[in-house]
């Protein structure tokens, strides 16, 4: 393989017309130009310079390499200027993946800013569930994900960054019992019908595990995998339910919502981010995005109406 480095010399020596101008012009010393110059001629199997008085004229083979020494020149230009645009975060593209009830009060507004940060950076969003969006940072496929998992910690090339904590209110139908109390001991649902809002994994985790402290297990009496829906059953009387701040943001007329307590179950939201990608400055600004959109206000919700 020809040697770039050689190339560009050569092509020193044929745009300056001596070899003691391109030494001049390179930093080196003439000697060095002829030395690199030779080692090239060696490699392409033919002479590539003429003496012509006191300077040199470039053979056929010596002006073909040197025209394609410039387009290489021009290259490597355009590749060094598209590293640093990259490195400054003036473009690239970013894979983030999220869980619905994160994607209006996390990532709109963290995407939105980092459209105004970096305008030249593509996103490519998607929406994973029911699926633990985790996995697709863990196989390389996605840059960012949200997800629901303790922070502050990580495994194999990637990191956990916590975002928020999510506490779960008890979501009661109008006129039920418990509904004039400011907060609700976990025990005291024990007795109750439930309607299940979470498929199993990581959300259901921390209702099922709090019920268990409190001492019983929830008798889901029917489930949905929509918080808006299942307000719907709740309100139709069908069950009491437990469901996080973020997905109590709109709230169905027929039910109430109060803390719970005794103990109360949290969630863990959390920005999980391949380690490779935190050398870029749009992935660190969307990641500093999403925290500040975590603390711009209460996950809502789990106050009493």
């Amino acid at each position: 393989m020809l040697d770039v480095r050689r190339l560009q010399v050569l092509r020193a020596v044929v745009t300056s017309g001596t070899v003691t101008a391109a030494a001049a012009h390179l930093g080196y010393t003439p000697s060095a130009v002829s030395q690199q110059v030779a080692a090239l001629e060696r490699q392409a199997g033919t002479a590539l310079l003429e003496r012509v008085g006191r300077g040199v004229r470039p053979t056929a083979a010596g002006l073909l390499l040197t025209e394609h020494a410039a387009l290489i020149g021009s290259a490597v230009a355009r590749a060094e200027t598209a590293l640093a645009d990259l490195r400054a975060g003036r473009t690239g593209s970013l894979s983030v993946r999220y869980f619905a009830t994160a994607g209006s009060t996390l990532v709109a507004p963290a995407l939105a800013r980092l459209r105004a940060e970096h305008p030249g950076v593509r996103v490519d969003l998607e929406l994973t569930d029911p699926e633990d969006p985790l996995q697709e940072v863990v196989r390389g496929r996605a840059d960012l994900a949200v997800v629901v998992r303790a922070g502050d910690r990580g495994g194999d090339g990637f990191r956990l960054v916590h975002l928020l904590d999510d506490p779960y209110a008890a979501v009661l139908p109008l006129g039920h019992p418990l509904a004039d109390r400011e907060a609700v001991d976990l025990h005291e649902l024990a007795g109750e019908q439930w309607v299940g809002s979470e498929p199993p994994g990581p959300c259901l985790e921390p209702v099922t595990d709090s019920c268990a402290a409190a001492g019983f297990s929830p008798d889901f009496a029917v489930r949905s995998e929509d918080y808006a829906t299942a307000q719907g059953f709740v309100a139709a009387g069908l069950g009491v339910g437990l469901m996080p701040g973020l997905g109590l943001r709109v709230r169905h007329p027929g039910v109430v919502v109060r803390p719970v307590r005794n103990p109360e179950p949290v969630r863990v939201i959390s920005a999980a981010v391949r380690e490779t990608a935190l050398e870029q400055p749009a992935l660190r600004g969307l990641l500093r995005a999403l925290r500040d959109a975590a603390t711009a206000g209460p996950p809502g919700g789990t106050a009493a109406d």
